[in-house]
């Protein structure tokens, strides 16, 4: 899912402490820093400096 990056979303992600990056995910191997569906990860860690945010279908907050 695509979502516009902007002034409120970056408020409400630092306010709130949103997480969104495959790091977060408990799908997301660190050691290989891949997927462990096999999607893709660049989209999904970038930043909120960009114009559009990628969330990920599969993610699921880790501990």
């Amino acid at each position: 899912m695509k979502t516009p990056i902007d002034a409120r979303l970056r408020d409400e992600a630092s306010r709130f402490q949103l997480r969104y990056r495959c790091d977060d995910c408990v799908h997301f191997d660190a050691a290989r820093e891949q997927c462990t569906h096999g999607y893709p990860t660049a989209p999904h860690r970038v930043g909120l400096d960009g114009e559009v945010l990628v969330f990920c279908k599969e993610f699921d907050v880790g501990p």
